[in-house]
């Protein structure tokens, strides 16, 4: 949880920063809804250190995502997003929760129309944090945690959506997700691919007045 409430922060203080740029800019916001998946790697790994060999899982569950962006021209702005599973999934015995966190530039080419596309491309990474539901143990902050270690990786970001504008301000949004993320097949605790689709639907809100 720590990790995603710093992204959360950081994606907030980048949209604030970039909004006092210009008086004249459009904000937009959204939540959302989803899922990601990845194939597992087909390994099986010793993660309690008991000599027993547990398979690794792919990747999936409920995905929820948060995000929005600064236009500071018509159809033009930048923007952060963050991704993350709700719920621990079982990684080999260990309790995992993805978060993808990226930041990016948006293109929503039709601004005066009640259906609008959305594109988003940029960069950010990837932390797929791991807990131990046996074993409760003091790091090296001194508090009793079941924390077990994460594992960090660069990504790289697309995204095509849909907006439909149900009241002037106030939007619903499927998207797609592409996430590259570096390294993820050659984790001991990664996946199968280095590709991740995610998938989303939301909710959200322009300060742009559409009809």
């Amino acid at each position: 949880m720590k990790t995603i409430r710093l992204s959360l922060a950081f994606a907030s203080m980048f949209l604030l920063f970039t909004a006092f740029l210009s008086a004249q800019s459009r904000i937009d916001v959204y939540f959302g809804m989803g899922t990601a998946h990845a194939p597992s790697n087909n390994q099986s790994v010793d993660t309690m250190g008991t000599g027993v060999l547990l398979p690794t899982p792919s990747l999936g569950g409920v995905f929820g995502t948060v995000g929005g962006g600064v236009f500071l021209k018509r159809t033009f702005g930048v923007g952060a997003q963050v991704s993350w599973r709700f719920s621990q999934g079982d990684y080999a015995g260990l309790g995992y929760r993805p978060v993808f966190y990226d930041f990016n530039g948006m293109w929503t080419p039709i601004t005066a129309k009640r259906v609008m596309p959305e594109f988003q491309a940029g960069f950010g990474g990837a932390s797929f944090r791991f807990y131990n539901p046996n074993q409760y143990y003091y790091n090296n902050t001194g508090r009793l945690t079941n924390f077990a270690g994460s594992s960090n990786h660069l990504q790289l970001h697309l995204a095509a959506g849909l907006r439909y504008f149900i009241k002037p301000h106030l939007f619903i949004r499927p998207q797609i997700d592409y996430h590259w993320v570096r390294n993820l097949t050659e984790d001991p605790y990664g996946f199968g691919s280095n590709s991740v689709p995610e998938y989303t639907i939301a909710i959200g809100y322009s300060s742009a007045e559409v009809r």
